[in-house]
């Protein structure tokens, strides 16, 4: 980010084994008017130095996971593109995070917004697509103040009258952004050109009013709305009526249903199109509705209610392959006396369904919450453990972020559920409530929003299934009672931490925070603020496609950014290299082989721009997952076709921290691969004069 450093206080890196989790299903995307003042920004603080300790850097060693198990969909883009990052809903990625590397703080602000960009999700090409003014915009994370690039407005380009319902809000196959309204329709903008260039106005490609075909097709009134949408793997695109709370005891009549491809593609391609042959609904029972968002995989769309779970495929009608009910204790409330005034927010099961290739994971809202596992071809379950069970008294437990799936491919299936209990906007009992609103005075606890997370009930757990010969079981692996979250955490398999957003209860202070996914221990604290404002809003992590940006939205106006400082100019250690032109990718040991390389993947893929450069530059990364002889190791760095060609030996070396070379390597222990880069010379992957680009991988 070039941007300036956050130093409210001065930064905290505390690296410690001691003992000390996903966007709430729903994800509000404006600020009410009556939160004002936990929407201004922070007065500037006098710059804090690092200390000497804050000098060294005490990286964590990367302890990567296979990568997630989820059947890319063709009909998505291929990128984080979701809420959930992907349409399984894993709250994972397989892109690198940051690892405390010289860890820094950058933070983006808000000038236009009413809030830090919020329910961020990325296309193909790495653009952020992120909610703006009541419309969808992609904007510039990384610039000083908050840039938008292009966008679309409801109020400015389409009469007004309604806005963007951002939560289940995704990137298509085309970098389409689909996207469900509080009008009930759904619209597909097209937002990029075919080389993938922004347009300063979003064009409107498709615009179906859902509720209106759904009552056509149902021949009676809907009295829920609109909530989630998803495209399954035939295109065909899934919606389901409700909102983050249904009454049963309400008799609401809602929908599940389905937009036929066919439809769909005649709209993208100019045609008439008759609705009344291509949307095709199943009634729910009256009472019953959606309260989270959609999953799909190659066996269907799974939809879960306030009452049960569905597997559907689209047959010339909704087929239901099975339906699973649940048992439920109902809309869960503070009590007098208790610590917290909010609560949950979903009658049901609040979390949203979790697809692995053969299960279901959700939880329950009974009394304790159950995690369940569903057979994916029966629906039948499986598996089921409490979860959460053991908290301090005087707290309840609501599951409402969305939980961590994580299948290792070999038999195990990991799930971290968080506890939310207290976040919850008690208002929501109201009868006249309409849950569906996704804003934030609807949705949440004022309480909270304004005093943080004493406000909310401890816990996070990981349970995971075992596949076993005679089925499945479920065990607890780890459990945090002193941890209050409503961040949506990740799970990096790049590096096999899990990533998060917390407040430090007894200094107030927010903050950073990973914990190692094999024990649960917190291994990495930074500190950002005490004050109050710099709550996370309830939705979470994000991570681009950089290898080093984890993006977290406050109530201050200032989008945080975690990065690790794991490039730099040895030659010119008093210059910084822009980190937000540095990337760390994951090269797989096909790719490497189709590119042109020869050997075996030894490192990850570093890019990195430097700008003003003299005509012979080092370039030093540091890393830490190098293992065994560098007389081993080869280095390989791409053209400008896109190929890999090897470097000369004389051009690169692999050194300490102090520039000394080594000829054993550790795992774990932080080394310098440094490349020596002519200006316009072979491996310069930029045009410009007197700058540089280049990306090198190490080979064995």
């Amino acid at each position: 980010m070039k941007k300036r450093n956050i130093v409210h206080s001065a930064l905290s890196l505390s690296l410690t084994a001691a003992l000390c989790l996903s966007m709430a299903a729903c994800g509000g995307t404006q600020t009410p008017a009556d939160s004002a003042a936990a929407s201004q920004p922070a007065a500037p603080s006098a710059a804090v130095q690092p200390s000497s300790a804050e000098q060294a850097s005490a990286a964590l060693p990367v302890k990567a996971l296979n990568p997630k198990q989820v059947e890319e969909n063709p009909y998505m883009a291929k990128s984080d593109a979701n809420i959930h990052h992907d349409g399984y809903n894993t709250d994972s990625t397989d892109e690198i995070l940051p690892l405390a590397i010289y860890p820094e703080i950058n933070v983006s602000y808000e000038t236009t917004n009413a809030n830090a960009s919020p329910a961020i999700y990325f296309d193909s090409y790495g653009h952020a697509v992120v909610p703006l003014l009541g419309g969808i915009a992609i904007r510039d994370l990384n610039a000083d103040e908050t840039k938008t690039l292009g966008y679309f407005s409801p109020k400015q380009h389409d009469g007004g009258g309604y806005v963007i319902q951002s939560s289940y809000t995704f990137l298509d196959e085309s970098n389409r952004i689909v996207c469900p309204t509080s009008n009930n329709h759904v619209l597909m903008l097209r937002a990029t050109d075919e080389n993938g260039n922004v347009l300063p106005e979003f064009e409107k490609v498709l615009d179906i009013d859902i509720k209106a075909a759904a009552e056509a097709a149902l021949g009676k009134e809907l009295t829920q709305n609109l909530l989630s949408v998803v495209f399954d793997y035939d295109g065909n695109l899934w919606f389901a009526t409700g909102g983050f709370r249904i009454y049963p005891q309400r008799q609401q009549q809602g929908v599940i249903g389905y937009i036929a491809r066919s439809a769909i593609d005649a709209i993208l391609n100019g045609e008439q199109t008759d609705l009344s042959k291509a949307v095709f609904v199943y009634e729910l029972t009256p009472g019953e509705g959606a309260e989270n968002g959609i999953a799909a995989s190659k066996d269907g769309a799974v939809i879960l209610t306030n009452q049960n779970c569905y597997l559907l495929r689209a047959e010339e009608g909704v087929d239901v392959v099975w339906c699973t009910p649940y048992e439920s204790a109902g809309a869960k409330v503070s009590g007098e006396g208790d610590k917290t005034t909010g609560g949950g927010l979903a009658w049901g099961g609040g979390c949203s369904p979790t697809l692995t290739p053969n299960l279901v994971l959700f939880t329950d809202n009974q009394d304790p919450v159950n995690l369940l596992a569903l057979d994916m071809k029966t629906g039948e379950v499986v598996a089921s453990t409490p979860v959460l069970d053991d908290l301090p008294e005087g707290y309840q437990v609501a599951v409402e972020n969305s939980a961590i799936v994580y299948d290792d491919g070999n038999g195990t299936v990991s799930t971290i559920v968080c506890n939310w209990f207290g976040a919850g906007n008690a208002g929501l009992a109201d009868p006249n409530n309409d849950s569906s609103i996704q804003s934030y005075a609807n949705i949440y606890d004022m309480n909270w929003l304004t005093k943080g997370n004493c406000m909310i009930a401890p816990g996070v757990e990981r349970v995971d299934t075992v596949k076993t010969d005679s089925g499945y079981e479920m065990k607890s692996i780890w459990s945090r009672n002193d941890l209050s979250d409503t961040s949506i955490l990740k799970l990096s398999t790049a590096t096999g931490y899990i990533y998060g957003y917390v407040q430090d209860l007894e200094s107030g202070m927010w903050q950073y925070i990973i914990l190692d996914f094999a024990t649960g221990e917190t291994v990495f604290t930074m500190d950002v603020s005490n004050k109050y404002g710099y709550n996370n809003m309830a939705i979470g992590m994000y991570a681009g496609n950089s290898g080093n940006a984890l993006y977290c939205p406050t109530g201050y106006l200032e989008l945080l950014c975690l990065q690790d400082r794991f490039v730099y100019l040895p030659e010119m250690p008093y210059r910084k290299v822009d980190l937000d032109k540095a990337a760390r990718n994951v090269l797989t040991q096909e790719q490497f082989e189709q590119d042109g390389g020869d050997g075996t993947v030894a490192s990850w893929r570093n890019t990195v721009t430097v700008e003003n450069v003299h005509p012979n530059t080092t370039v030093s990364f540091r890393m830490n997952n190098l293992s065994g002889s560098t007389a081993e190791l080869k280095l390989y760095a791409y053209s400008a076709d896109g190929t890999l060609a090897e470097v000369s030996n004389e051009l690169w070396s692999i050194t300490d921290e102090a520039g000394s070379a080594v000829d054993t390597l550790s795992d774990g222990t932080l080394y310098e691969l440094r490349v020596s880069v002519a200006d316009g010379g072979a491996f310069d992957l930029s045009e410009a004069e007197k700058e540089i680009k280049i990306s090198v991988v190490l080979a064995k």
